[in-house]
């Protein structure tokens, strides 16, 4: 604790200031201007407590520093310099010490009445520097009255000087200026008193915003706007390291958003928002309202949109707001014009953002798969997006078990992938053997459905074979093939369940078996469809006859 000894008096009283600093000061002249300390020393005169340890003064308005400006004036005789940056701290001081004219002509109360009753008459910059200083004994000034009057002050400036054409000072809401509010290179669109009050705390601006909603002449979208740009600047300065006063006015911005809807911004302007207020300690209520605004437009939304950070759970990514706004988005669907193209958008949008994610080695499957399946299957025409995602994920993750592997490949529809992308996954060696066959058993019948019909079928330029016996013959090859290999899936299955106690190391050699053989397998797959499209592409050139060489090879047997 500091000791200060300001003026070469007698020094009989110890006063302690918010256990901060020690003045010794004389009785007498300390308690010349002051009711409250006179009525403190009557009441404790001749106490060895007060003698020898003096007198405790918590709470006081300003600390040391408007103690010591108190002192001054008792040892100046009732003088001290009074100006537009210590009339705030003089005022409350005085109140706080009962410094009236009960107590002492021309006290300091009534001096800085006298200063204060001028302040409308004040410039801009004089109003706006004494409402920052109370910010140190904002509970007393605020109790006091001078916050809401230096407010009103500023109001009314504001109102003189903006003009009354300009989109600022009008109840008109422009949607693409509050969509320049995000763009930090964008000054034309601020109001002027934007950036002058951003030095304001918290606090004070909370005061001022309710002042305004209750004067009622300036409207929620100016009022937005401005703590949008007052909430971005303060998050872009160093100086707002502790946020914890800002919860209010985040709500507060939040529900002007809400009260201007989706037509004063795009699905972008409001992922901005969220950004902006995440920071802030928005309550859960106002949250759920924004995300019910971005979830129903989230058809317009673009990865970098998504990609919000992580907070708290240690993902790279806010993956569950994500999934949050695609529950908003899927129930809302169905209501809306339209319904199956968004889904179809919002389908490759999540592929993308899978992909992405994907590579977060911190990022629980659970996860992943609740984003990969949040979808109905209608969502997408080709699943080749989510199979790039999942072997991305694999990639990142190669701890996973072989049954964690094949959970997280089931969100893939195997039936919707293109014939390259099941190529790849079968010669995959991160996808388990049994997903590979169960993908090339869904390609391989799609193939064998796709092949084209025709009335003859050749197998020589100069005998015909009808198409009725040559498609039944064909048709047992294929499901001969099919049921074989269905039956290698069951064989496989069985061999699993009855090798989980102690023969890990053998099963793991039978699965690389069974990969090695479905590549060989896949490898002829590719040669017969070449051979089928060389044989399709000379279709119908002799009068709607096919003329094909003699074919001796069938379709390869996967097993």
């Amino acid at each position: 604790m500091q000791i200060k000894q300001p003026m070469p008096e007698l020094c009989d009283l110890q006063i302690h200031i918010n256990g901060q600093q020690t003045f010794f000061l004389n009785e007498k002249i300390i308690s010349k201007f002051s009711g409250k300390l006179r009525k403190i020393i009557k009441q404790e005169k001749g106490s060895t407590l007060v003698k020898n340890l003096g007198i405790e003064i918590e709470d006081f308005p300003g600390g040391p520093d408007g103690f010591e400006l108190i002192s001054r004036f008792c040892y100046n005789n009732g003088k001290v310099p009074i100006t537009v940056s210590n009339v705030s701290l003089l005022h409350c001081c005085a109140l706080f010490l009962g410094m009236t004219e009960k107590i002492s002509p021309k006290n300091l109360f009534s001096q800085t009445e006298y200063f204060l009753k001028d302040m409308f008459q004040w410039s801009w910059n004089d109003t706006l520097s004494c409402l920052k200083s109370c910010e140190s004994f904002f509970l007393y000034a605020d109790s006091s009255g001078l916050v809401e009057n230096l407010i009103n002050s500023l109001i009314s400036k504001i109102s003189h000087n903006s003009d009354p054409n300009s989109p600022f000072a009008s109840s008109c809401s422009s949607s693409s200026s509050l969509e320049l509010l995000a763009n930090p290179s964008s000054k034309s669109i601020k109001s002027w008193w934007f950036e002058e009050l951003t030095i304001l705390p918290p606090v004070i601006i909370q005061k001022f915003i309710k002042t305004l909603d209750s004067h009622g002449t300036y409207n929620n979208t100016i009022i937005t706007r401005f703590l949008l740009y007052y909430l971005k600047t303060s998050a872009q300065s160093k100086l707002s390291s502790s946020r914890s006063g800002y919860g209010g006015l985040a709500d507060r911005t939040v529900y002007g958003v809400i009260v201007m809807g989706k037509r004063a911004f795009s699905c972008r302007g409001l992922f901005w928002v969220l950004r902006i207020v995440s920071g802030f300690g928005v309550g859960r209520y106002y949250r759920g309202g924004l995300e019910r605004l971005i979830g129903e437009v989230l058809d317009e939304a673009e990865l970098d949109d998504l990609l919000v950070n992580g907070v708290g759970d240690g993902d790279v990514y806010d993956v569950s707001l994500v999934l949050r706004l695609i529950r908003v988005f899927v129930c809302n669907c169905g209501k809306v014009e339209g319904g199956k193209e968004k889904i179809k958008k919002v389908g490759g949008l999540l592929d993308k953002y899978l992909t992405e994610i994907g590579a977060d080695q911190k990022l629980k499957m659970s996860k992943f798969l609740r984003i990969a399946e949040s979808l109905p299957q209608n969502a997408r025409d080709c699943f080749d997006g989510v199979y790039r995602a999942v072997d991305i994920y694999l990639e990142s993750h190669p701890s996973l078990s072989m049954e964690e592997r094949s959970r997280i490949c089931k969100c893939v529809n195997y039936k919707k992938l293109s014939l390259e992308a099941c190529k790849e996954l079968a010669k995959n060696p991160r996808i388990p053997p049994l997903i590979s066959i169960q993908a090339l058993v869904s390609q391989h019948s799609s193939i064998i459905d796709n092949i084209p019909k025709q009335d003859y079928l050749f197998t020589s330029t100069t005998s015909t074979t009808p198409i009725s016996s040559r498609s039944s013959k064909s048709k047992s090859r294929k499901q001969m093939a099919l049921y074989k290999i269905e039956d290698e899936i069951k064989k496989y299955g069985n061999n699993k369940n009855n090798n989980n106690n102690g023969e890990g190391q053998g099963q793991g050699q039978k699965e690389k078996a069974i990969g090695v053989r479905m590549q060989w397998k896949l490898v002829e797959l590719e040669k017969a469809c070449r051979d089928m499209e060389g044989h399709i592409s000379i279709m119908g050139k002799s009068n709607g006859v096919l003329i094909v060489p003699s074919l001796t090879r069938t379709l390869p047997r996967m097993c």
